[in-house]
C-alpha cells in the first residue's frame, strides 16, 4: 500500500501479498521514501514485499502446528525487529529482539487475532509456540531487517526539518494513527505576565518572540520537532528522552544569562514519555493521549530554574547516565504528587537542578 501524502495513510491496511490484515503504526508499518525531482533524475518506483520468495533468508522458522498442539522453540537471534505470523490469520505479533529483552514468551495463535503490543525478548529465548484455533496452522518467524534501516514516518515526523519542509502534510481529518513511544515537552515562561508590565508591549512581545527562536533552534539540534506554541508555552517531541532533556538545559542556560542589560527569563518545563497518538489538528500533524496530558501538567509544576521529569523518562538510560556524570554537575530530586485530571493516582517524579 502506497499514499503520495500523509492524508492517504489510514489507520487500518490489508496487504495483498501477504494476505493479513494489520493496524498501521508509525513507528513499525509506515516507511517514508524520499525521491529526487524527475528532472533531475527519474527513478522507477516499485513495490516489493519482505515476505517475497527471493527474499527468504529473512525468515528464521517455521513451525507446522496442528489444532491444540504446543511446541518449545530454542533460538539465537539477531538484535532487531522480528514478525511472528500465520498465513491464514489476520496480523501478527511485532517483535523486538534485544540483550535485555525477556527470556521466554508463550506465543498463541487464535481467531480473535494478535496482541496489539510490541513484544521485546532477549538473543536467546524459549518460545512456545501453542495453537489455539481449529486448524492446522502454519507459524513464521521473519526478520524484518528493512525496519531497522527505513526512515519511519515516526521518527521523520518528529524532525524540526520535516516539518519546516513539509508543512503541509498531515493526517486525513478523524484518523488517529499510533506513532509508538514519544518523548513530549512542555515548556512555559515564568512571569510572562509581570514582563509586560514592566517593559511593556512592544518590547516583552520580542523577548517572546526571540525565546521560540532560541527553543526552535536547540530543539532541531537535537533532533526534536517544535509542534506548536501556545501563548507563551512550547510543546515540543523527540525519539528520545535524553534529547529532550539536553535541550532544555541548553535553553534554560541561555535564557537565564542573556546579553548586558536584557533581562533574564526562567521557562518552566516538564517532560514525559510514553505512547501517543498523531492527528491532524489545525490542519498540522498533532499528537494526543495520556503521554501528552501528563507532559502538560508537569510542566506547570516547575518553578523555571529546574526540570520536572517522569519516572519513565528518569529510568532511561541515556537520562540516567547524563545524571550520573559528575561532569553535567545536575542533581535529579524524587518526589510523589497527584495530576490534575488524575486525582486518584499519586505520580513519582524528579526535579533535575543544576549544583552551584
Amino acid at each position: 500500500m502506497t499514499s503520495a501524502s500523509l492524508s492517504g495513510i489510514r489507520s487500518e491496511a490489508y496487504c495483498d501479498t501477504c494476505n493479513i490484515d494489520f493496524a498501521v503504526s508509525f513507528d513499525q508499518t509506515v516507511e517514508l521514501t524520499f525521491r529526487p525531482n524527475p528532472a533531475i533524475r527519474l527513478v522507477e518506483a516499485r513495490e516489493y514485499c519482505v515476505g517475497g520468495p527471493q527474499m527468504t533468508p529473512h525468515i528464521v522458522a517455521q513451525q507446522l502446528i496442528v489444532p491444540g498442539e504446543q511446541r518449545q522453540l530454542t533460538l539465537s537471534l539477531e538484535a532487531g525487529r522480528y514478525r511472528l505470523r500465520i498465513l491464514e490469520l489476520p496480523g501478527g505479533q511485532s517483535i523486538q529482539v534485544a540483550a535485555d529483552g525477556q527470556a521466554s514468551a508463550r506465543l498463541l495463535a487464535r481467531t480473535s487475532g494478535w496482541p496489539s503490543e510490541e513484544l521485546r525478548l532477549a538473543t536467546k529465548p524459549s518460545l512456545l509456540l501453542e495453537n489455539k484455533t481449529k486448524t492446522e496452522q502454519l507459524f513464521i518467524l521473519e526478520r524484518v531487517a528493512w525496519s531497522d534501516r527505513s526512515a519511519t514516518a515516526a521518527e521523520v515526523t518528529a524532525l524540526q526539518v520535516f516539518r519546516d519542509l513539509f508543512s503541509h502534510e498531515a493526517l486525513r481529518p478523524g484518523e488517529q494513527i499510533s506513532v509508538g513511544s514519544l518523548t513530549v515537552l512542555f515548556t512555559d515562561l515564568r512571569g510572562s505576565t509581570e514582563l509586560y508590565r514592566e517593559i511593556g508591549d512592544a518590547p516583552a512581545f520580542g523577548r517572546v518572540m526571540s525565546h521560540f527562536d532560541v527553543l526552535r533552534s536547540a530543539i532541531a539540534e537535537e533532533e526534536g520537532a517544535l509542534v506548536k506554541t501556545i501563548g507563551d508555552a512550547v510543546m515540543a517531541v523527540f525519539r528520545r528522552p535524553a534529547a529532550a532533556l539536553r535541550t532544555v538545559l541548553k535553553v534554560q542556560r541561555a535564557l537565564a544569562c542573556p546579553p548586558h542589560g536584557v533581562r533574564p527569563l526562567l521557562l518552566k518545563v516538564g517532560i514525559h514519555t510514553g505512547p501517543c497518538i498523531a492527528v491532524t489538528l489545525n490542519e498540522r500533524l498533532d499528537y494526543f493521549g495520556g503521554t501528552v496530558n501528563v507532559a502538560s501538567r508537569l510542566e506547570s509544576l516547575s518553578t523555571g530554574a529546574d526540570v520536572v521529569l517522569s519516572t519513565a523518562v528518569r529510568a532511561d538510560p541515556e537520562v540516567a547516565e547524563m545524571l550520573a556524570d559528575a561532569k553535567n554537575s545536575l542533581a535529579a530530586d524524587r518526589f510523589e504528587l497527584p495530576l490534575r485530571g488524575f486525582d486518584e493516582e499519586r505520580f513519582e517524579l524528579w526535579r533535575v537542578t543544576t549544583k552551584r
